[in-house]
């Protein structure tokens, strides 16, 4: 679980002790209403994510966390609301980590000793934005394993294409948890919704999946389990989506597929657009856990019915308006701007993968000593 320490009183038992504070300047009120909010967000994560099974399930998860390291808006509070959510899982593919790593170092700080993160290079350029992707995982159910880089294309393969490299570059890291072995590609694609960048995009997907191809031909990676996750930027308005919806076709094209349950599932926090993708590419021992329904489990969790709600726009608004005076109402503001900038404009996506195959192996290996005699 995450650390509390902030959020013990100021006086009492509590203070006799010398812990170490990263917001020492939080108020009592604002404690209670942090602890009021961790209770009511815990109890959602508890409805909607699967528990932990120690050695036989691994909760995989993806998140744009806007400006993460940039932002200069995000309240004490909201480091404990994102390190909560983030607790839930056993891995998290990160994306848009600005230069700066303060703000990622704070929430290890709040998840504790067990955590640690791996964070690739900024992509320089105007067009990097300056931006890393990072893994934050639970050393408890998870180790390092295998290759750890950079995909870049190469001139044989960019020579007739109009672009040469991806904006943001893709982020593959070999990991291990029990019986399982793969690697994660963190994907962060072009945006935006006008003809140039939609062809863009689909030529960062299609030159990615020939280098992958390429790549796997020649054994040039750890393993064959692919999965490749992060924010597509595809969108499922009827202007956009023939052409990303032919870029996610590329996908399945190159062996890799889509969980049912994230497919055409909206993950901005407007709730209009399904950005954020995970694709498989694995083998027959590599499966999701199936709920009651025989449906393989995955979700977008949103935070924002739990924290930062709309109902809490009157909390907010003093505070709103010392860094904001302009035109819109404290409600537009919230909604608009206020509560992305605390949380993201991005939910986080998920799935359970199961780790333990021995019954699975062990059947097939008494089957094939049966036929065998």
């Amino acid at each position: 679980m995450p650390w509390y320490n902030d959020l013990r009183p100021d006086k009492g038992d509590d203070k006799k002790k010398d812990y170490a504070l990263l917001f020492p300047q939080m108020t009592s009120a604002e404690k209670i209403r942090c602890i009021n909010n961790l209770l009511v967000l815990r109890e959602g994560l508890d409805q909607e994510i699967p528990p932990r099974r120690t050695d036989q399930n691994l909760l995989l998860a993806s998140w744009n966390i806007k400006e993460l390291g940039h932002t200069t808006q995000r309240l004490p509070e909201a480091y404990f609301y994102l390190a909560e959510i983030l607790n839930r899982f056993d891995l998290i593919a990160v994306q848009e980590i600005k230069s700066s790593l303060k703000d990622i170092d704070i929430l290890l700080r709040l998840l504790g000793s067990d955590w640690a993160y791996m964070v690739n290079d900024i992509t320089e350029g105007r067009s990097g934005n300056s931006e890393r992707s990072a893994y934050i995982y639970n050393k408890k159910s998870i180790a390092l394993s295998g290759i750890a880089g950079e995909i870049t294309l190469w001139d044989e393969l960019t020579a007739n294409a109009p672009i040469k490299q991806l904006k943001r570059t893709p982020y593959i890291t070999g990991f291990q948890s029990g019986w399982k072995k793969f690697s994660l590609i963190n994907l962060h694609l072009h945006p935006g919704d006008d003809d140039d960048d939609i062809d863009l995009r689909f030529e960062e997907v299609r030159l990615f999946l020939l280098a992958i191809e390429e790549k796997l031909r020649n054994n040039r990676f750890w393993n064959d389990n692919l999965i490749v996750l992060g924010d597509f930027n595809f969108y499922s308005d009827t202007v956009q989506t023939e052409k990303d919806g032919a870029a996610v076709n590329l996908f399945n094209d190159k062996g890799f597929r889509e969980l049912e349950d994230l497919k055409g599932a909206n993950t901005n926090a407007s709730q209009t657009q399904g950005y954020d993708r995970i694709f498989f590419r694995t083998n027959k021992y590599f499966k999701i856990q199936r709920d009651e329904d025989n449906v393989e489990k995955a979700g977008v969790f949103n935070p924002f019915q739990y924290v930062f709600t709309d109902e809490q726009v009157p909390i907010y608004s003093e505070t709103m308006r010392k860094v904001y005076q302009g035109e819109l109402s404290d409600e537009a503001y919230y909604q608009r701007y206020w509560k992305k900038n605390q949380l993201s404009d991005h939910f986080p996506i998920w799935t359970e993968i199961i780790i333990d195959s021995s019954d699975s192996f062990l059947r097939e290996k008494l089957q094939l000593i049966r036929d065998d005699e």
